[in-house]
């Protein structure tokens, strides 16, 4: 639902807002009819609640006091939403299994609209077409959709994230339907606000717009200013009959799923849960209060950050059908021009809604499922406000770990690795091989991904995977097709200011100091896989994710790679010691030999030849490319330092780790071993050097 911005038709919305100022025992009808009528008063002063001056103790009383007056509100707020329906496929049954003549008007309705949609998706099949037109029906699926009402088009939302249900084409027309509808009668919202509130409308409201300022599918919006306050508020009130309309629909797409379950052996999820999930949570956009609960709760995670606006719900005005809440002023995410008028750039809050948005999805899990342009608004002051909070999702924890991982296996072209990642994503059922995906995810991405992060293009690597998925038994999670829709609409709404925006490129930071920060378990195996390869550690890759890292504006120095450290420590991390006593003789060897060449290198030429016998590499036996090697890893190790160093927020004692490590046991037995080894690598170059012939001049010869 989105609440169009006061600046964009000013005079419009201040027309419509007009006090009641006629007496207070007229008839509810004529009241109602004042205060959608009268001329506009000015907007008295909002006191604030938290007082001023300097008296903290008193102005702690009273914060407490509004804490708790909140709390009693929503309780009261949840009472009136007691009897709010929710989605239960026997009640529906029991409802309709008894209304035949209801049903058999509604089955033929949808049967004439879908119907019609099948059989010529039939005779495309029989004509060899299906592949050609399929761009053409995607179009009329869409159109057929919109024609059958609200349920049909939420069911055409959901369908457009669903790769594993969809081919391409039809996911990109589906995700193109607007959740707009006509609008009821004024007169059935007003009665609707009295019968829900148990109030006036003259005693709640000194003004209402005469007509909605937005509609959707499930309700529509209103303008007001609160009586007690002066507050001006958005009141959405739900649309008349609704939850007939979907029960009925719902009730019959139900029954429609068994049977495509039974019959229909080319899709391999089960239908029916689909069903019930995609159900459940349209039943609870239904319940008004529950959207003002997750309001609430997303304000807490994440409108903690400047930049970021959530607006207040008024619980004494708020029910199962009647949510009022803060207005918000604004210009919606894709009114470029509007938004650049107000000296504001597009890119900088899309940049925004990403870093918001990652947040959701990858640390509290959280996450807003609907952010269309229509429910993301740029405030004057250049905050990004999140509207409508009817769809949330919640992200697992496991799964949070594996996307990170994910992405950046994607990045760095481990696809054995992004194979198994479907696993911890729940694509796959553990027993499915993975094996013959591999080449397809290989075939695909090494196109898509190009040469670097930057170059990256969410949706097309979405429509690939899309493609891949469509192709093998995966089953996407809900939660996953809401992400890739949120993260595609965000990427969507930047292209509007550049074609050349990349989400992943802006969003690649925060997956790299994740990787490297975080102590899960699982990100701590995703990091040793990708930095290891083969017994060999991948100095290239470790660089990359502290450049793509330090872009982040959360990243540590101090915490980068303490998983390791502490996994190193573990009484599972042998195998890692080892690799990493072999890497740290590498590096320690090429640190010293580097120091003794660029020492040798100091010598004039006729020194070097007396003292050297003229050999290329001083005072070592080495081939130039063992040279070349041993001097680009210590240059490679001096560049890595030098990125940790110019960190913001460097601290010495980010080395404070290792000095700890030292005092253990385990770690003193790791630490002989390491010297140890550079002692003998280091013995063995000295006795080449005294073993090896020395080279005589001609002269001597003869």
């Amino acid at each position: 639902m989105s609440y169009p911005a006061l600046s964009s038709t000013a005079g419009h919305h201040v027309l419509l807002l007009s006090p009641y100022t006629g007496p207070k025992k007229k008839s509810r009808v004529a009241s109602r009819a004042a205060i959608v009528e009268a001329r506009p008063q000015a907007m008295p002063a909002v006191e604030n609640v938290t007082g001023g001056g300097n008296n903290s103790s008193s102005s702690s009383v009273i914060s407490l006091r509004d804490r708790t007056d909140d709390m009693q509100a929503e309780a009261r707020a949840m009472v009136r939403a007691v009897n709010a329906s929710v989605y239960s496929p026997q009640l529906l049954a029991s409802k309709y299994g008894s209304r035949p003549v209801k049903v058999l008007q509604r089955t033929l309705e949808i049967f004439v609209g879908l119907g019609s949609f099948a059989f010529k998706l039939w005779l495309d099949q029989l004509n060899g077409q299906l592949d050609q037109n399929r761009r053409f029906r995607a179009v009329q699926l869409r159109k057929v959709f919109t024609t059958l009402g609200p349920t049909f088009v939420k069911i055409g939302q959901g369908l457009s994230t669903r790769p594993d249900l969809c081919p391409p084409e039809y996911l990109e027309e589906l995700s193109e339907l607007q959740d707009a509808l006509p609008t009821f009668p004024d007169a059935e919202a007003f009665s609707c606000i009295e019968r829900e509130l148990g109030l006036p409308l003259d005693s709640v409201y000194s003004s209402i717009s005469p007509s909605p300022i937005a509609a959707a599918s499930l309700g529509q919006v209103y303008k007001a200013q609160l009586k007690y306050s002066g507050q001006i508020v958005a009141v959405k009130v739900q649309r008349p009959g609704i939850e007939e309309s979907i029960g009925l629909d719902f009730y019959l797409i139900r029954g429609l799923g068994f049977l495509i379950n039974k019959y229909v052996d080319i899709i391999s999820s089960d239908v029916v849960a689909l069903i019930d999930e995609f159900a459940r949570r349209v039943y609870q956009e239904l319940n008004y209060v529950q959207e003002g609960q997750n309001a609430r709760r997303f304000k807490k995670l994440y409108a903690d950050k400047e930049d970021v606006l959530v607006p207040d719900i008024f619980w004494d005005y708020t029910s199962g059908k009647v949510l009022t809440m803060e207005w918000v002023d604004g210009v919606k995410l894709n009114e470029q021009d509007a938004i650049e008028r107000q000296g504001l750039k597009v890119l900088d809050l899309v940049n925004t809604g990403i870093q918001c948005s990652l947040r959701q999805l990858l640390e509290y899990g959280y996450f807003h499922a609907d952010p269309h342009p229509g429910n993301l608004l740029a405030t004057p002051e250049g905050k990004l406000a999140f509207l409508d909070f009817g769809m949330m999702s919640e992200t697992p924890e496991q799964a949070r770990s594996a996307i990170i991982g994910h992405v950046v296996h994607m990045v760095n072209r481990d696809y054995d690795a992004m194979a198994r990642d479907y696993y911890a994503l729940d694509f796959l059922a553990p027993d499915v091989d993975v094996s013959p995906i591999v080449p397809a995810l290989r075939d695909f991405f090494d196109d898509a991904l190009n040469s670097t992060v930057s170059e990256l293009n969410f949706k097309t690597l979405v429509d690939g995977l899309g493609a891949v998925l469509y192709q093998y038994p995966f089953n996407v999670p809900a939660y996953y097709a809401l992400i890739l829709r949120s993260l595609t609409v965000l990427e969507g709404l930047a292209l509007y200011a550049d074609p050349n925006f990349k989400v992943l490129a802006a969003s690649y930071p925060y997956f790299a100091k994740r990787l490297l920060t975080d102590p899960n378990p699982y990100l701590r195996d995703a990091l040793i896989e990708l930095l290891f390869k083969d017994g060999k550690f991948r100095w290239n890759r470790l660089e990359n994710l502290l450049v793509q890292g330090k872009k982040d504006r959360d990243f540590s120095a101090k915490d980068a790679l303490q998983p390791v450290l502490k996994l190193l420590l573990g009484p599972d991390g042998e195998e890692l010691r080892a690799l990493v006593i072999k890497e740290s003789v590498r590096v320690t060897e090429a640190v010293i030999l580097g120091s003794m060449i660029d020492a040798y290198n100091y010598f004039p030429n006729p020194m070097r030849t007396l003292i050297f016998n003229g050999n290329a590499t001083g005072p070592l036996i080495m081939s130039d490319a063992e040279l070349n090697s041993t001097m680009e890893l210590r240059t490679q190790v001096f560049r890595i330092w030098g990125l940790l160093r110019s960190s913001e927020n460097f601290d010495p004692t980010l080395l404070q780790p290792i000095l700890q490590v030292l005092q253990e046991p385990e770690a003193r037995i790791l630490g002989g071993r390491v010297i140890g080894g550079i002692t003998q690598r280091l013995a063995a170059r000295l006795l080449q050097q005294v073993l090896r012939a020395p080279i005589t001049s001609p002269a001597s010869t003869s």
